[in-house]
């Protein structure tokens, strides 16, 4: 070894010995050319139960949903409000609940802030309902005023499951709401229903004109795209603007798709999984007329949880994706090069939590939230 590579190794083991003791090493992904760093793990706080979604409000706080029906404020240190008063009643049962959350685009002025949740309906079932509300800060924890349910999934079912469902306002401050198919397959398929589907609605709730299926007879206006199973991730690409969303599959075959206006995505006649008994569910892997997946997983990783990295913080992961994987528990870095995904990387799986929601915050970190009875908000950060 030369003197130069002597000096090389030695400046490296000393870098690693200053890592701080509660560093998270990512796993190094077998594909070459992976950016690999160590990340830093902060919790910003903790005691939330099965936190669902995140929004940044101007003054530094959050706002967290709950599963069970509850939204909260975090502050900057961490400290955790009382309930809001005045949040819908919600079907809270296996995956129901209370669940996203985003503030209007114009929300320094208009105080408006949207949730999506599991909503009884009258004469039985519940189906995923978007309402907007003013949010107050008056009094201890602060309140919803002036609710109004903009959009209702129909039709209702007695199921607990798939309801998606994630929140990405476009560009054009139309909102895109993500929606699971119930547990009905072949409901993601039918336009006359909203199961298995991404909708695109004004702000709101009225249905924009340029929709795919608006003036179509038998289908929903609201309907963007449709064949999906249980989509709980969506994000904005950062250069071309288009809607980028992830969903679940069964034993094997999680998906990310770009949705585009009217194009089908083929859950459940095409697919990459297996029913949860082994058996087979799909015709094949390709159709004509359905789109392919830019990434899929066998086998699954339960995502849920979306960001594209635009900070400056951790120059090396701009313009990557982050997802969230609630089984076994961790972070996938994705590199993506205009449409197409590349090196995969799993972050934080010595954590062992259930990651579910990703978020880029407006201070350039990256936010995660875990899936449990005591969840928490952690904050990544680049290894100093």
């Amino acid at each position: 070894m030369s003197r130069v590579s002597r000096l090389a190794s030695v400046l490296a083991a000393l870098a690693l010995l200053v890592l701080p003791a509660f560093a998270q090493e990512a796993p190094r992904s077998p594909t070459p050319g992976s950016v690999k760093l160590a990340a830093r793990v902060n919790d910003v706080a903790r005691g939330l139960e099965h936190p669902w979604g995140l929004a940044f409000l101007p003054d530094g706080r959050l706002v967290v949903t709950e599963r069970p029906g509850r939204m909260r404020l975090v502050g900057k240190e961490g400290e955790i409000s009382p309930p809001l008063r005045n949040v819908p009643a919600v079907v809270a049962a296996r995956q129901g609940g209370l669940l996203d959350v985003a503030l209007s685009p114009e929300f320094a002025s208009s105080k408006l802030v949207y949730i999506s949740y599991a909503e009884p309906r009258p004469g039985g079932g519940s189906a995923t309902s978007v309402a907007r509300a003013r949010l107050s800060f008056e009094g201890d924890g602060g309140s919803l005023h002036d609710l109004k349910v903009i959009f209702r999934q129909e039709p209702a079912s007695a199921g607990a499951q798939h309801f998606g469902s994630r929140f990405a306002f476009a560009r054009d401050g139309n909102l895109f709401v993500t929606l699971g198919e119930r547990y009905q397959p072949g409901k993601a398929q039918d336009l006359g229903t909203h199961y298995g589907k991404v909708v695109r609605i004004r702000a709101d709730g009225s249905v924009p004109p340029d929709n795919p299926f608006v003036g179509r007879a038998g289908a929903k206006p609201e309907i963007w795209s449709y064949g999906h199973r249980n989509a709980q991730g969506a994000a904005l690409h950062p250069q071309s603007g288009k809607l980028w969303m992830h969903e679940h599959g069964p034993r094997g075959g999680d998906e990310v798709n770009v949705a585009e206006a009217g194009k089908n995505y083929g859950w459940p006649v095409i697919g990459y999984g297996i029913d949860y008994s082994g058996a087979r569910i799909h015709q094949s892997t390709h159709k004509e007329g359905m789109e392919q997946p830019v990434k899929y997983w066998v086998p699954s990783i339960a995502p849920s949880g979306m960001a594209f990295y635009t900070g400056d913080l951790i120059p090396a992961w701009r313009g990557h994706l982050f997802v969230g994987a609630l089984v076994p528990g961790f972070l996938v870095r994705l590199e993506v090069s205009g449409a197409t995904i590349g090196t995969e990387e799993r972050l934080l799986a010595r954590l062992d939590e259930r990651i579910r929601d990703v978020r880029q915050g407006p201070d350039g970190y990256l936010y995660l939230l875990t899936d449990s009875s005591s969840g928490a908000l952690i904050r990544l950060e680049p290894a100093r």
